[in-house]
């Protein structure tokens, strides 16, 4: 009986890592997508504009871009108070730039 409970444990621990496994993949994929895509925008694009809009589109993915979570995805896409903060502050500092 005890070696039957361990073997379901390692079946549940399996099962767990394989879908992790396959969220990962996805996640991956979507970034290289987003990766080649941004790479055709570089050329089309002038640099000043760029970062922005790149942060802007990675925290409108899903992902935080601020220093604590870098790169983390964001838990049922919640609002980061550290990423508006650094999204708005870009914002700001390219609008004041325009003056």
């Amino acid at each position: 009986m005890v070696t039957l409970a361990d073997i379901e444990a390692m079946k549940k621990q399996v099962q767990g890592l394989v879908e992790e496994n396959t969220v990962l993949r996805l996640e991956n994929t979507k970034l290289r997508e987003r990766l080649n895509h941004l790479e055709h925008e570089t050329h089309a694009k002038p640099v000043s504009k760029q970062g922005n809009e790149h942060l802007e589109g990675i925290y409108d993915e899903g992902f935080h871009i601020c220093n604590f979570f870098y790169g983390q995805r964001r838990e049922n896409d919640e609002e980061c108070m550290f990423c508006r903060e650094l999204l708005d502050r870009k914002l700001d500092n390219a609008n004041s730039k325009k003056f």
